[in-house]
């Protein structure tokens, strides 16, 4: 199925949305202003101006439009796959962006208090195009209020697979010796693994893991845990911009980390911020004043040099 974007003003959208009145439907996507489904090609006009057509005859109609109008999105795709990265042998494709991805993503690492959130999704080829226009990029360009609202639209359109590593789990596996790294390994390919099954039989053409660890490590960290997702499985730093599915993941799991972090602080009856500077230690010794030192086994990660600070913070 193949896929075109155009750029119009209003005027043009209006021309282009009573000329396939006949074909218009009821139900709007997110963000749109009208859908129009053809025979062989969809057609739907966002508020924004863009006009995105997908199905047999995508080019063949977007054509009757195009001209000064016109925006091909697809290229800064390609543009933004083609960045020079470290290679490897499980280094993506050039082309990876225009390819059919599944990509995985996690936060809440390098946070004190709060939980690990992992997801991955399925971003087909032709849902590029509408992911861009639903606000889809790098996370770390957007605020958690953005994030919220993009992520309750494009949980709506993808499937993905979230998996919450709440902080007593959490802390009871790393004192058991399992690194931080190893849990992300196992909660990465669980949520893979997850997805892979709700999609069959589709088969993704790929796998994207935002690299947290040399792919040898991160296989190793996987031996004898069970099934592990093996084929066609790529890994890259900054991946949200190779693909857009490691993007929607970042999302999406930061979308469930806010969340359970705003949870977490209503219990808790204390303002909890995030990550893990001298707000943190200070927010943990009021913690300690209020329910005890035992309690912040469920609040935070307790290996984290916040613990001792906070501990001596809350003795003075």
């Amino acid at each position: 199925m193949s896929n075109s974007v155009l750029k119009v003003d209003m005027s043009m959208m209006k021309k282009i949305e009573s000329h396939y009145s006949q074909y218009k439907g009821d139900k709007l996507p997110p963000g749109s202003v009208f859908v129009a489904k053809l025979p062989s090609c969809t057609i739907t006009g966002y508020k924004s101006g863009k006009v995105l057509f997908q199905g047999g005859s995508a080019e063949a109609e977007s054509s009757k439009w195009a001209g000064s109008h016109s925006e091909q999105t697809s290229k800064s795709s390609k543009n933004v796959a083609a960045k020079a990265r470290v290679k490897h042998e499980f280094s993506p494709p050039k082309e990876i962006a225009t390819l059919s991805i599944i990509g995985s993503d996690e936060v809440g690492t390098g946070d004190y208090f709060g939980p690990m959130t992992v997801v991955a999704s399925y971003v087909s080829k032709d849902q590029v195009p509408l992911l861009t226009e639903l606000g889809v990029k790098d996370s770390k360009n957007l605020n958690d209020k953005q994030i919220c609202e993009i992520a309750k639209n494009i949980i709506e359109v993808i499937p993905y697979s979230l998996l919450i590593l709440h902080n007593p789990k959490y802390n009871k596996l790393q004192s058991s010796g399992m690194t931080q790294g190893k849990i992300k390994a196992l909660l990465h390919n669980q949520a893979i693994n997850h997805l892979l099954e709700k999609i069959a039989p589709t088969t993704p053409d790929g796998i994207l893991i935002d690299q947290f660890a040399e792919p040898g490590v991160y296989f190793r960290h996987l031996q004898g845990q069970g099934k592990i997702a093996k084929e066609n499985v790529f890994f890259s730093t900054k991946a949200e911009g190779v693909h857009l599915s490691v993007a929607a993941s970042s999302i999406i799991a930061r979308y469930a980390f806010v969340k359970e972090f705003e949870k977490l602080s209503k219990k808790a009856g204390v303002e909890l911020p995030k990550g893990a500077g001298a707000k943190v230690d200070v927010a943990a010794a009021k913690l300690i004043k209020k329910l005890g030192v035992e309690a912040l086994g469920d609040y935070t990660k307790l290996h984290f040099a916040n613990t001792d600070k906070a501990k001596k913070i809350a003795n003075t």
